[in-house]
């Protein structure tokens, strides 16, 4: 599985490499609140951090990408397409789920995350044709699940020990998992919903370069 460049007009998504490193690790090296059940890396762990995520690419488990700011030209924050799943004699994906992000403080509550997601939703329903998008995150994430929800994705539940944790001092133990998803169905309403953040955001952004 591999993504294509996807873009909007607030954020283009790359494919990630090591030419996103120094943006990245200026990201990540804001404030860092937000990032208690979030793998983020410390600035000097990036070059680790894009191995990794290439080695996972490497399996076609997952296809990353760096989220990069239309308005400054940098990498602000990291996102991916993985475990995609089918069913289907010709191969075609089934489903897919969107996860690994995460993005710079000041980049947050800003529209590019929800341009993100509109992007990576609608190539996934309308290019591969998948019947669901999926996205977890940690049940005790209440920040996070707010996001979620908040680009029309429903709640299916919470899995108990469901994968790795990634809470500091938690290493090695497992989390329960909130789950996410989008069916193809619920997709035109949920681009809506993402069509609208995004312009309000947008509208926002304009009013501030005005005043």
């Amino acid at each position: 599985m591999k993504g294509p460049v996807l873009e909007g007009g607030l954020v283009r998504l790359e494919p990630l490499g090591h030419r996103h490193a120094a943006d990245l690790a200026v990201a990540a090296e804001e404030h860092r609140d937000s990032y208690a059940f979030t793998w983020v890396p410390r600035a000097g762990e990036v070059g680790d951090y894009i191995d990794a995520q290439l080695a996972r690419a490497a399996t076609g488990m997952l296809s990353p990408y760096a989220q990069v700011s239309l308005a400054s030209g940098r990498a602000v924050g990291a996102t991916a397409y993985w475990e995609p799943r089918s069913w289907r004699s010709d191969d075609r994906l089934d489903a897919v789920e969107v996860g690994f992000t995460w993005l710079a403080s000041s980049a947050q509550g800003t529209g590019l995350n929800a341009e993100s997601k509109l992007l990576l939703f609608g190539h996934a329903f309308e290019e591969w044709g998948v019947a669901r998008v999926d996205l977890k995150t940690d049940a005790r994430n209440a920040r996070s699940r707010a996001a979620i929800a908040g680009t029309g994705a429903r709640l299916e539940g919470v899995l108990r020990n469901w994968s790795r944790s990634w809470a500091p001092g938690e290493e090695g133990l497992l989390r329960d998992s909130a789950v996410f998803s989008v069916t193809a169905a619920e997709w035109p309403g949920c681009r809506e919903r993402l069509v609208a953040r995004v312009a309000a955001a947008a509208s926002r952004a304009a009013g501030r370069r005005a005043g």
